[in-house]
């Protein structure tokens, strides 16, 4: 087999004769998520492209049958004041909650710097409506924890799954896998050779795959194959992978999107998968840099990039930042179990893109709503001016994903009313046609208590946010002690007869056990590898 070796100097000559580099989701928003709105800020402009919101509660014009924005008229619109708005790009990363829960599955509490509160909530099932056609569906509901004066505000947004019939288009996947000496660890090299060999069952003759490997330097394993009379070719090509010394991720995405740019199929979802425990040493070792060389390949092309990460020592935040900015998302597996269900059960059918550039926008009543505060997404914030300039990247959401944005809300004393607007805003990924779809809610269907009375799904995601707080040192208003959260979330485990529930539980034990100094306990099952 002819195999193609990749060396810095080559990557040089590459980014020489013109790169491929990809853009990603604007982590530097100016928007005030935990602004107290006490008081009247004048604003200052409103969406780029001399469009200016309307005034609070929405955030949204009006709105066509097909979701697609009507145009404004920026003369007869009021200007709102910037900290009545909450703007981000969607995220679908499930990563920092399996990452989690393998720790302290090995008896330590997670660094704090790698609990991102979002990957928590979307690691569960929500059940919301979805949508009829492509796009999004929007619903806001919420209710008062055991804190005065507060409620949770929950906005969920939902796209149409996956059809049962496997219909989609064909798919040309690069897997650009790891190779350096870190991952000889078992539970790295070995997973990601059994992740992929289980892939290959899945896929359909009509897709295709290429194999790019990465230690100190990448070499192309597998040109772009149909899997069609090449099964048998793929599979001896990832058995034949053997863990080599350093770890230059920087030169692996460059080959990766290199051959995905030579195996480019029109009509297909083109995409790189990067198996890996990120821990990168030679190279380039950061985000952006690698990012810079490869951003051609998402801008002409549309290649997104999803990440799957391995490891007990894991480097969280390179690849997080590498799926943000290369318009995919991040999961993470320690085990078979969860290697199954990202590769059989999840990816075949999520290949596909429902909206490209994805972000949403909530505008609190200043009439209603006396403090606000975004639980996570820091770094997926976005300029509340940018939200309707498509120029400026957002996420990127597949079939059946559930997006959730969870917020403590502080009503003024008496308020009634309206609460906030919330607005999604995509691309059509054919088209690049702009939509929006948008949810209202107002004090009544957030006045129930959050304990008992909500719905169930709403408590898991109050459990599933709460739990993340409190391990990266937060003071969420009405957030009940680790005992108490892990109490509430077996109730509710039996109550939805939900396998992931109850490994919540588990994890909030554990994370109460470890914190009052209890006595190591076997560890249990690893992250729920779920693509969102």
């Amino acid at each position: 087999m002819e195999r193609k070796a990749w060396t810095h100097r080559g990557a040089l000559a590459l980014l020489l004769a013109g790169g491929i580099l990809v853009t990603g989701c604007s982590g530097s928003g100016t928007s005030n998520d935990s602004a107290t709105v006490d008081r009247s800020v004048p604003g200052s402009g409103g969406p780029a492209g001399g469009k200016r919101a309307p005034t609070a509660p929405s955030a949204a014009p009006g709105q066509q049958e097909d979701g697609a924005s009507e145009a404004e008229d920026g003369a007869d619109r009021e200007s709102v004041a910037p900290d009545y708005l909450s703007t981000f790009a969607l995220d679908v990363d499930t990563a920092s909650y399996g990452y989690a829960r393998r720790t302290l599955g090995d008896g330590q509490l997670p660094d704090a710097a790698t609990v991102r509160p979002e990957e928590f909530v979307n690691s569960f099932r929500q059940g919301y409506e979805q949508p009829k056609g492509n796009g999004f569906s929007v619903s806001v509901d919420g209710a008062r924890p055991d804190a005065a004066d507060w409620s949770l505000v929950r906005v969920g947004l939902a796209t149409r799954a996956a059809s049962d019939t496997g219909e989609r288009p064909p798919a040309a996947l690069t897997f650009v896998v790891d190779i350096s000496g870190s991952m000889s660890e078992t539970g790295r090299l070995d997973l990601a050779k059994t992740s992929l060999g289980i892939l290959a069952d899945e896929l359909r003759d009509d897709d295709s795959v290429s194999l790019v490997t990465f230690s100190g330097q990448a070499e192309t394993r597998l040109p772009m194959t149909r899997l069609q009379g090449n099964r048998t070719r793929i599979r001896d090509a990832i058995e034949e992978m053997e863990p080599a010394d350093s770890t230059n991720v920087a030169a692996g995405v460059e080959v990766g999107y290199r051959e995905a740019v030579e195996g480019h199929r029109e009509g297909a979802t083109n995409r790189v998968v990067l198996l890996s425990d990120a821990l990168a040493n030679t190279g380039a070792t950061d985000a952006d840099t690698i990012l810079e060389r490869i951003a051609d390949a998402r801008k002409e092309y549309g290649i997104t990039l999803f990440g799957v990460g391995v490891g007990s020592d894991y480097g969280d935040e390179l690849m997080e930042h590498l799926t943000n900015k290369g318009d995919g998302n991040t999961t993470y597996i320690a085990d078979e179990a969860q290697a199954r269900k990202v590769f059989v059960d999840q990816l075949p059918a999520h290949v596909e893109l429902r909206a490209r550039d994805a972000k949403a926008q909530v505008a609190f009543d200043r009439r209603t709503v006396q403090q606000f505060k975004l639980i996570g997404y820091e770094n997926r914030k976005v300029a509340d001016e940018d939200f309707r300039d498509d120029s400026v990247d957002g996420g990127e959401v597949g079939p059946g994903h559930t997006v959730t944005a969870l917020y403590a809300v502080r009503l003024r004393e008496g308020a009634s009313g309206r609460v906030a607007t919330a607005t999604v805003r995509w691309l059509d990924p054919k088209t690049r046609k702009a939509h929006e779809e948008t949810g209202t809610v107002g004090t009544a269907a957030i006045d129930g208590k959050l304990w008992g009375t909500a719905g169930a799904r709403l408590q898991v995601t109050a459990v599933a946010a709460y739990f993340a707080d409190t391990l990266r040192g937060g003071d969420l208003p009405g957030t009940p002690a680790l005992g108490q959260l892990a109490t509430r979330a077996r109730k509710l485990a039996s109550s939805t007869e939900d396998s992931s529930v109850d490994k919540l539980a588990t994890a909030i034990e554990q994370a109460d056990r470890i914190r009052n100094g209890g006595g190591d306990e076997p560890p249990g099952d690893e992250g729920e590898g779920e693509l969102g």
